[in-house]
């Protein structure tokens, strides 16, 4: 596959994996060997990065083999979301993990539909870019959103498939399509990355067969019943979606198109 850049970031690997919610850590590695992703996020919040037994998630990942891409989830402002990014930044750099430079942001409205706060979400990229951020914002499927925050600087739009966590997959393709050609006008390597809401292999085959540069999910590897056959399944919907997109499908039609012409078929009558 073709190698996929944001911002000073080259990656040959287009599904980016979360490390939350899963049941152990040792699952959690399983899980992302059969990804095969080379990009793993990480919210950097405190109580997200150390668990009940005083462990790192840190510790349980090789940090030679994965780009570590923080994330600000839990964040409800713009000044909790820049807070949380310095302080990835300054984790990472000590880790001397070149994810480093860059940050997932999240802003979030509010507990219940943890649906991005899009005028919160443009503050804070602005803020970040000026602290020399390569910026991945999560937003909503809104085009008009998308494109406001593309504008205050985020190297990559990141907008959601669905609700974060809720598996409803691809709710509104035609608002990320949308999105697509709206965020990429004027240059058509503008990374967009959609995120949130995945919950099976098909909705990954169908956010790729749209031309999503990249899917990022948690959940829908995390709480399946099988998380390492549902992480090798990912996988393999990413790349049978992008190679489907390049590919280019047929045109959908109302009625039957015969596979066979019927022009030129010879009649056979039994007896003649």
């Amino acid at each position: 596959m073709e190698t996929l850049r944001i911002g000073q970031f080259e990656l040959s690997n287009r599904l980016f994996v979360g490390t939350g919610k899963y049941a152990t850590y040792p699952l959690m590695q399983q899980a992302l060997d059969a990804a095969a992703c080379q990009v793993v996020t990480v919210a950097v919040r405190r109580e997200r990065l150390v668990d009940k037994e005083g462990r790192s998630l840190l510790d349980f990942l090789d940090l030679s083999k994965y780009v570590i891409l923080p994330n600000t989830a839990g964040c409800f402002t713009a000044e909790d979301a820049i807070r949380v990014a310095l302080l990835g930044r300054d984790l990472l750099e000590k880790q001397k993990n070149k994810g480093a430079g860059w940050v997932k942001l999240e802003v979030l409205g509010d507990k219940k539909t943890l649906l991005p706060d899009p005028v919160g979400t443009i503050e804070a990229t602005r803020e970040l870019v000026k602290e020399g951020f390569t910026v991945l914002a999560y937003t909503s499927d809104d085009p008009r959103s998308a494109v406001r925050i593309k504008e205050a600087g985020a190297a990559s739009v990141m907008p959601a498939g669905s609700p974060i966590g809720s598996g409803q997959g691809i709710l509104n393709p035609l608002n990320i399509s949308l999105c697509l050609e709206l965020l990429k006008e004027g240059d058509k390597t503008f990374p967009v990355i959609v995120d949130a809401g995945v919950g099976t292999a098909s909705d990954v085959a169908i956010a790729m067969e749209l031309g999503a540069d990249g899917v990022l999910l948690n959940t829908g590897i995390a709480h399946a019943k099988d998380p390492v056959k549902m992480a090798h399944a990912m996988r393999h919907a990413l790349e049978a979606g992008r190679l489907s997109y390049q590919s280019g499908r047929i045109p959908k039609k109302r009625y039957a198109t015969a596979s066979s012409p019927f022009d030129g078929v010879i009649s056979y009558i039994p007896g003649e």
